[in-house]
């Protein structure tokens, strides 16, 4: 077997996780926003460093390379994406995303959307086609306006894509594929069956918008690749939970990949311990990222928010707050505020010297003596605290009137709090006064896990070796596949047949196995699952009925049996459907296994957890006495059965761990780091 390797690009460092055998290495380099494949390459290097192998070798002897980015995240965030140009139904035009609430540029200029007169019914059945000639004259005015590509989103097009596909056949008419100047053409049914116009339109307009960048990019990384002697697919990390190759990836489908591969890993890691309740907190360089796992289902929306934009592309859900390492802090009216604002990756917290002026929470913590400037990622980055002290003397603690230490402090509590709302927040919603498990990880959360876990109403944590790349590890244990949708069936409703949902999956299926045909993957080794959403009439209530056995569709069963289950499912939540139950929406997925990292348990350990002790260091952690000495543990060197009480501190090439007063730590069989806090 050959290596694996799972790269994620994050907001300031770029994480791999490779493995060989039952070797495994993980790595950390800064992320470079003015191309990410340069942050790519170089954590394969790095990685082939470690290894000690050349990056061909490495490469050439690689089974599957997967990976996740945040292209697309910051392509929004930033507004520099493509230039637009919408085609609408008549009429609807007010429908397209002209506009912000928060003062960034819209995704779509108000001179950029042009309407065409064309009518579909709910029914799907065509009332007017669009005129050939119109549509080309309005589709080439967009186009002489300076449109990069065109987004074409009509009215009913998730019941009856045909005028959006005449409309796409009259532009390559125009400008077929093989001329320079081809334009691209998007439909909005290509991207969503679901109902919902201007989440259509939404889901349409921001995957054109990320397109070209993203594009760019991974042809990029994959020509790279192949220029270094890799062999095979390069594979994309998707928000529905899965991988595929660059060529069957929308761009869409890359938003959040990261942080949904964190959430997969955190289920996994609770399945590991027979739990199925936890909520995942990933602390990195520029967000907090809470995701949740309630009864065995990870988070789930059909109805996600995208950067302020409504979408019915359903993806894996995840909560992200601007607070982060890098997030900035500052004083304003004399009140003291972390982020949202981040300093990235450049300029970066001041202590990484490149250019940055604004203290952050990575410069409070390093402050604290929390960090160690020396072994900063294992002392492959060296970090200036003197710097750290000073700009946090001059900008946050002379306006407060306290010292630098205080103030790096309050800089921690601050984000600890607001980190810890979130959290509390969260699980009051859907455990009341239950606490489920927290998994904790990203590069920063280890320093902070046990106080923002305390304000959010958490008593037990745990932690991987791997925490610090946890994306990446988790990407590690992803299988190639497809999600596929489909809006509300009129044919189908309580007391049916079944056979419009028969005919819809049979679809759905087919469309499948030629997606995963184009993967290299044959029909008889694919999985399939069918999540089905039912509504209340009154569409106040949404539940989800997973079906394990396809097979009932082809049986005269009828559809009753998934009804009952709904109505159960509701029922069991205290809920009760207003009238008839509605089958919104139906998800079909299949994967296909490849290799990917599996846990096994160590050995129980044969000497004290002193044994791991590198020395101590004075920590400012507000007693009254002041700094205090608190002891440095190797995280490499404690395993099963070595447990600690803190304060303490344990330090990995990748995080570092603060285990707070009041919280005990113990390694247990799977090489994880259980905390507790003591009551």
């Amino acid at each position: 077997m050959g290596y694996t390797i799972d790269i994620d690009t994050g907001g300031t460092f770029t994480d791999g996780f490779l493995v060989h055998g039952d070797q495994v290495k993980t790595v950390k380099v800064p992320t470079t926003p003015h191309d990410l494949t340069v942050c790519f390459i170089e954590c394969i290097k790095s990685g082939a460093c470690a290894f000690g192998v050349a990056v061909e070798d490495l490469l050439y002897e690689t089974d599957i390379l997967r990976f996740s980015n945040t292209i697309g995240t910051n392509t929004i965030i930033q507004r520099d994406g493509s230039k637009v140009g919408l085609l609408i139904t008549k009429g609807r035009e007010h429908l397209a995303p002209t506009a912000t609430h928060d003062g960034k540029s819209p995704l779509v200029l108000p001179d950029m959307v042009l309407g065409i007169e064309e009518a579909v019914t709910a029914e799907g059945n065509v009332l007017k086609r669009p005129d050939e000639a119109q549509a080309l004259a309005v589709a080439q005015e967009l186009i002489d306006r300076g449109a990069r590509c065109l987004v074409v989103a009509f009215t009913n097009s998730e019941a009856n894509p045909v005028n959006e596909r005449l409309l796409r056949q009259v532009v390559k008419q125009e400008y077929p594929r093989d001329y320079l100047g081809s334009v691209p053409v998007f439909l909005s049914s290509d991207i969503s069956l679901r109902s919902g116009e201007a989440e259509r339109i939404n889901a349409a307009v921001l995957n054109a918008y990320i397109h070209g960048k993203l594009v760019r990019l991974l042809y990029k990384a994959g020509e790279d690749l192949r220029q270094r002697l890799y062999r095979n697919n390069l594979f994309i990390v998707h928000n529905n939970g899965a991988v595929a190759r660059v060529a069957k990836t929308r761009a869409i489908n890359t938003y959040n990949s990261g942080p949904v591969a964190g959430l997969l890993g955190a289920r996994l890691i609770g399945t590991l311990y027979g739990i199925h309740d936890l909520i995942s907190a990933d602390m990195g360089g520029t967000s907090f990222d809470i995701g949740y796992v309630r009864q065995g289902q990870v988070a789930f929306t059909v109805s996600p928010d995208v950067e302020g934009f409504a979408v019915n592309v359903p993806m894996l859900a995840i909560n992200a707050l601007g607070a982060g390492g890098g997030s900035i802090a500052s004083v304003k009216d004399g009140e003291l505020r972390v982020g949202p604002q981040s300093a990235g990756a450049l300029p970066g917290p001041v202590c990484f010297d490149l250019g940055g002026t604004d203290p952050t929470v990575t410069d409070a913590d390093l402050i604290l003596g929390i960090l160690d400037p020396e072994y900063f990622l294992g002392g492959t980055i060296k970090i200036n605290r003197a710097k750290s002290a000073k700009a946090m003397e001059e900008k946050i603690a002379i306006p407060l009137g306290v010292s630098a230490e205080e103030a790096a402090l309050r800089v921690k509590q601050t984000i600890d709090a607001a980190m810890g709302q979130g959290i509390k927040k969260l699980r009051e919603k859907l455990w009341g006064n239950e606490t489920p498990l927290l998994v904790v990880y990203g590069g920063a959360g280890p320093m902070h896990c046990c106080d923002f876990a305390r304000i959010g109403g958490l008593g037990k944590i745990v932690i991987t070796p791997f925490s610090g790349v946890f994306s990446a590890f988790s990407s590690s244990t992803m299988d190639v596949g497809h999600i596929y949708y489909r809006g509300a069936i009129p044919a189908l409703g309580e007391g049916s047949d079944g056979a419009a949902l028969s005919l819809a999956v049979a679809a759905m299926k087919r469309e499948a196995v030629r997606d995963m045909r184009g993967e290299g993957f044959a029909a008889d080794g694919l999985v399939f699952g069918l999540e089905l959403f039912f509504q209340s009439a009154d569409r106040g209530q949404e539940v989800k009925v997973v079906v394990t056995d396809l097979s009932f569709l082809e049986a005269s069963l009828g559809i009753k049996r998934v009804f009952d289950q709904a109505r159960e499912l509701l029922a069991a939540a205290g809920k009760q459907a207003s009238g008839n139950l509605i089958l919104a929406t139906i998800s079909l997925t299949v994967q296909a296994a490849v290799p990917h990292y599996h846990i096994a348990e160590i050995s129980c350990a044969l000497k004290p957890a002193d044994n791991a002790r590198k020395g101590s260091r004075p920590v400012y952690l507000g007693s009254s006495t002041g700094k205090e000495e608190v002891p440095v543990y190797e995280r490499c060197r404690l395993t099963h059965g070595h447990a600690l009480e803190g304060p303490a501190i344990v330090e990995s090439e990748t995080t570092t761990l603060l285990v707070s007063s009041g919280w005990k730590l113990k390694i247990d069989q799977l090489n994880n780091a259980f905390l507790e806090e003591v009551l």
